[in-house]
C-alpha cells in the first residue's frame, strides 16, 4: 500500500540508482515524514470515495404548485379592483398573442370572468429577462389554476383535503354565533349548526346559560384549516329541553333527522333571518314607536344589519313586491291554500323577486334595511292562517313522517353511536374543541 501511495505521488518515478546518495538521519526522519503525510492523504482520499449518499447533505426544493420555486424568480401579487386577467398578463411580460392563445385552448377550464379581486397570483421566471414560463392564479384553498405558457395549457389543481373529527362544547353567553367569535373559532360551525336545527329550533331564542354539544369535521389543506365539512350530530339545551339533530342518508333524503328518526326539515323554517335578534314581538297592544300610540303590532321584528339576507320560509309564489308608506318595500308568498307569509322594509329586493315568482324555502327574496315605519334596520314577519295574521312563534306544525321502517334500524346505529359519543363529551363553562383520534362515522 505504502508503495502504491509513493508511485501516486510521483516519488518512485525516475529515481536514479546511481550513485547511492547518502541521507543523513534528518534528511530520513522528514523523507518519513512526508511518506506518512502522503499515506494518510490517500487513505482518507479512498474513505471519501466511499462515503454513502444518504450521509452527504442534500438540499430538499421548495415545492409549490407542482413546481421546484428555488429554479425560478418568483413574482407574487393580488389581483386589484376592476382588474382583468388581460392587465396582469401584458404587465408581465406575456405578449398579447400568447394570452389570446392559452385563454381560448383553456376556456373550458378557466373562465376569465372568475378573476376575483384580491386573490392572489404567481408569475415564474428562468431569468429577468425572458418571460415567464408559468402562471398561477389562486382561486381559493381548495384549488389553483396552473397556466404553462410554454405549453399553451391550463390546468385546475385542486388541493388534497384532510378532514378530522372533531368534538365541541360551550355554554351561550349571547348568541351562538358569538359563542365560536368570542373564542377565535371558525363560525362556520355555527351556521352549519343553523342549517340542522332551521325547522325546529330558532337560533335567536337561546338564552344565556344554554348548553350545544356537537360532531363535526373540519378541512386540512397544508397544515391549515380552510372550513368546515360535515356536522354529523348535535345537541342543543334549551330551557331544559333537549334538541337533537343527526345526519344521515336515506334513500330518498340525506339531511338531519331527530333522535326518532323524523327528519328535521319541515314546512316552515323558524325565522326569515339568520342570527336576527328579536326585536319586538307579536302584541295587540303595543306602543308604537313611532305613531306614539297604541297600535296593535301583529308581526314579529327581527333586527339585523343592513344588507343582511331575508329568506323566505318555506315554498309558494310572490304575491306582492311593492312599497307602501308603512310598510316600505314588502314581499308577501302565499304556501298554500292556508298559510302567506309577509316581510316588510326591505332596503331592497332580490334579483328575480316580483309578483307571480316562485321562490324555494331559504332563498334570499330580499334584503334587511328600514324603508316606511321603522326606526332602525330590521324585517317585520308577519304570519297569515286562513287569512288571519297570527303569531307564528307559537303555531305546533304537525312533525314530518318518519323515515321508511326499512331504513329505520341502519339509522338507529349511527344515531346510537353518535349519541354515545355526545354524551361522552365534556359540558364545561368555557368552549372546548377536541380532535378525536379515530374517525367514530366512517360510513356516514
Amino acid at each position: 500500500m505504502l508503495t502504491e501511495v509513493i508511485h501516486r505521488i510521483g516519488l518512485l518515478n525516475n529515481m536514479p540508482e546511481t550513485p547511492r546518495p547518502k541521507y543523513s538521519s534528518r534528511n530520513i526522519f522528514l523523507s518519513t515524514l512526508v511518506l506518512l503525510s502522503a499515506y494518510f492523504i490517500y487513505d482518507a482520499f479512498e474513505k471519501e470515495k466511499n462515503i454513502p449518499l444518504g450521509a452527504l447533505p442534500i438540499e430538499v426544493p421548495t415545492l409549490a404548485y407542482g413546481v421546484a420555486l428555488d429554479t425560478f424568480i418568483t413574482k407574487k401579487d393580488t389581483v386589484q379592483k376592476n382588474q382583468f386577467i388581460a392587465d396582469i398578463f401584458l404587465a408581465n411580460k406575456v405578449s398579447y398573442n400568447k394570452m389570446t392563445n392559452i385563454l381560448a385552448k383553456g376556456k373550458d377550464v378557466f373562465d376569465v370572468r372568475g378573476l376575483r379581486s384580491g386573490k392572489p397570483y404567481v408569475f415564474l421566471y428562468k431569468d429577468t429577462v425572458s418571460a415567464p414560463e408559468y402562471f398561477v392564479y389562486d382561486a381559493s384553498p381548495y384549488k389553483y389554476y396552473l397556466f404553462d405558457l410554454k405549453k399553451d395549457t391550463i390546468a385546475e389543481i385542486r388541493r388534497p383535503i384532510e378532514k378530522v373529527i372533531k368534538t365541541g362544547s360551550g355554554v351561550i353567553e349571547s348568541s351562538l354565533w358569538n359563542a365560536f367569535v368570542d373564542n377565535d373559532l371558525n363560525p362556520e360551525i355555527a351556521v352549519k349548526m343553523e342549517e340542522a336545527f332551521a325547522w325546529s329550533l330558532s337560533l335567536q331564542h337561546l338564552q344565556k346559560g344554554d348548553r350545544f354539544k356537537l360532531i363535526f369535521e373540519e378541512e386540512i389543506i397544508e397544515g391549515k384549516s380552510v372550513g368546515i365539512g360535515k356536522l354529523y350530530g348535535a345537541v342543543l339545551e334549551n330551557s331544559g329541553n333537549h334538541y337533537y339533530a343527526f345526519n344521515f342518508r336515506t334513500k330518498k333524503y340525506a339531511g338531519f333527522f331527530d333522535e326518532e328518526g323524523r327528519p328535521m326539515e319541515k314546512q316552515f323554517l323558524k325565522s326569515p333571518v339568520e342570527y336576527a335578534r328579536i326585536s319586538s314581538r307579536y302584541n295587540p297592544r303595543r306602543f308604537h314607536p313611532i305613531d306614539r300610540r297604541v297600535k296593535a303590532h301583529r308581526g314579529t321584528d327581527y333586527a339585523a344589519p343592513k344588507g343582511t339576507p331575508i329568506r323566505a320560509v318555506a315554498n309558494g309564489v310572490v304575491t306582492r313586491a311593492s312599497y307602501t308608506s308603512g310598510n316600505g318595500n314588502y314581499v308577501k308568498i302565499r304556501h298554500d291554500k292556508t298559510y302567506d307569509t309577509q316581510y316588510l322594509h326591505m332596503q331592497r329586493f332580490a334579483k328575480g323577486i316580483s309578483r307571480g315568482a316562485q321562490v324555494k324555502q331559504g332563498q334570499t327574496i330580499g334584503y334587511v334595511g328600514k324603508t316606511g315605519k321603522a326606526t332602525g334596520p330590521h324585517v317585520c314577519f308577519r304570519f297569515w292562517k286562513n287569512n288571519r295574521q297570527v303569531d307564528h312563534l307559537k303555531l305546533n306544525f304537525p312533525p314530518a313522517d318518519p323515515m321508511p321502517d326499512d331504513e329505520l334500524p341502519a339509522f338507529m346505529v349511527v344515531k346510537d353511536s353518535l349519541m354515545q359519543i355526545l354524551e361522552t363529551i365534556p359540558s364545561g363553562d368555557k368552549m372546548m374543541i377536541e380532535e378525536k383520534a379515530t374517525d367514530p362515522v366512517a360510513s356516514l
